[in-house]
């Protein structure tokens, strides 16, 4: 348990189980993969100690159904993987999608693809969270840079995906996995907690698909006389097949796109640093914004005017955010531990030069070379 004494030397792995212990995760289902083993290990001695459960599963594709499977029984629920199992989970993040489940899935990233490298860092899945499963779906992706940064957007991830019924995928990174670092934690009673919404309707009147003005539906307590049918085919709103239902297909896949538009206010985060006159304007998420931090630092001391614009949402991308930011910019730098995944967005939003700075050899990408590049086209 967090003690009173919240200043923590924690990992960003630590983090991650904490947060969602606070944010009322109570199933976690997982299968070890580094670098993110020491959230299975830790979900394993901490699940009991409050009241929940754990379930070591044979591979992350059974990992990913479970966690589906106890959501749907009414519990918040969190797995864990890297690379080669989020690849294994696509086809039940595509199910969570295609009934409105709430969970969360922890992909601290490794250099890939395949088995790639497992201890060292990389980004390389950022299209795969966004793109992963096949078909138009909603997903949230959160990206953390630290490891307080892993505490509250663990817990704003639980609280996403069970107030807009999506999954939420915290894009973590081995460096932010492992780093260890002093924290100070909030008040657990000072958090504020989002349970899904369920309905007030009696059973004869409730459809489980049913969806109001913010397009998201309502659970019911399946203990009470309520009937539930899920199926991953199109369906309508009691939740039936719908295979040949056009019109209920169009209205379904519209409905699951708007309402992550509905919210994207609510799920967008980012941080800004030297952003008011910045000539040049570095983009960055995940660990790289660290180093691109102090490469602004760095370059304002010799008079040079850059910023910083760390995206903590990378899914759905924050286009009004990197407008507003990069407008007036010179150019913009986008630093990236793969080979340009989130630059062609970033370019479309900012509507200027954008040039990358990519690493993925397993390397991370230093300050230095940052300030080479902001050099490069100065």
């Amino acid at each position: 348990m967090i003690k009173e004494n919240r200043v923590r030397f924690m990992q960003g792995n630590e983090a991650v189980v904490e947060a969602g212990i606070i944010a009322g995760v109570r199933f976690f289902a997982g299968y070890p993969i580094t670098p993110a083993s020491e959230i299975a290990e830790l979900m394993s001695i901490r699940m009991p100690q409050v009241g929940g459960s754990y379930l070591q599963m044979e591979d992350e594709l059974a990992s990913m159904a479970a966690i589906v499977g106890a959501s749907m029984g009414g519990l918040k629920s969190m797995t864990a993987t890297s690379g080669p199992g989020f690849s294994l989970m696509q086809e039940n993040i595509g199910f969570a999608s295609m009934v409105e489940i709430p969970c969360v899935i922890v992909n601290v990233m490794r250099v890939g693809p395949a088995s790639g490298m497992p201890t060292h860092p990389a980004q390389g899945d950022v299209m795969q969270a966004r793109w992963g499963t096949h078909g138009d779906h909603p997903v949230v992706v959160l990206c953390p840079a630290n490891v307080k940064e892993a505490f509250d957007l663990t817990i704003e991830a639980v609280n996403i995906s069970e107030l807009v019924r999506v999954p939420v995928i915290l894009l973590s990174d081995a460096t932010v996995g492992h780093i260890r670092e002093r924290v100070e934690l909030p008040d657990p009673a000072s958090i504020a907690l989002i349970n899904r919404k369920m309905t007030t309707l009696p059973p004869e009147q409730y459809k489980p698909f049913a969806a109001g003005e913010d397009c998201v539906p309502e659970f019911a307590d399946r203990s009470n006389g309520y009937r539930y049918h899920m199926c991953s085919n199109m369906h309508n709103e009691w939740g039936f097949p719908a295979d040949s239902g056009h019109e209920i297909a169009d209205k379904l896949i519209r409905r699951l796109d708007k309402k992550v538009d509905l919210f994207q206010d609510r799920v967008t985060f980012y941080n800004t640093y030297e952003t008011e006159d910045a000539e040049f304007m570095i983009v960055a998420y995940g660990s790289v914004a660290r180093s691109a931090k102090d490469a602004v630092k760095l370059l304002r001391k010799e008079n040079i005017r850059a910023g910083l614009l760390q995206l903590q949402t990378i899914w759905p991308f924050p286009t009004a955010v990197v407008k507003q930011f990069c407008v007036g910019a010179k150019t913009v730098i986008v630093p990236e531990m793969n080979m340009g995944q989130l630059i062609s967005e970033v370019r479309l939003a900012a509507g200027c030069e954008a040039v990358g700075v990519n690493r993925a050899d397993g390397m991370a990408i230093s300050p230095q070379e940052i300030i080479e590049k902001v050099k490069a086209v100065k």
